[in-house]
């Protein structure tokens, strides 16, 4: 049983930055990033194998967010740049059980997460 903590999240205004971190309790796979705004379905954000070797990203992600990851630490990282109102949302963190993800959007690969984090971009 691996459990899954979130921090770094806050308010922030459009243009601005912040790095999300995800710390495990044990050892991790493959891992990934979450969001769900108000009123709408969570959705992929990024996710990362086990080595860090393999990044995935949402269309909306590509080119302002970095997913990253230190194993010694047990640690997922999330570096969001020039955000924008539209981030707004709950960011979850959750992880899988393979070393690299078939399909990393799904989230029937993620068998934990987290309890999230509210990131508000304000305009």
């Amino acid at each position: 049983q691996v459990q899954l903590v979130e921090s770094g999240g806050g308010w922030v205004q459009a243009g601005g930055s912040l790095r999300l971190s995800c710390r495990a309790s044990g050892r991790t796979f493959s891992m990934g990033w979450f969001r769900q705004a108000p009123g709408k379905e969570r959705e992929f954000v990024a996710a990362i194998s086990w080595d860090g070797g393999n990044t995935a990203y949402a269309d909306s992600a590509k080119g302002r967010f970095t997913i990253s990851r230190d194993n010694r630490k047990n640690t997922l990282y999330l570096q969001m740049n020039s955000l924008k109102p539209e981030d707004t949302a709950f960011y979850y963190c959750a992880a899988g059980s393979s070393y690299y993800l078939q399909s990393p959007h799904r989230q029937d690969e993620y068998g934990y997460w987290g309890q999230g984090t509210q990131v508000t971009v304000s305009s």
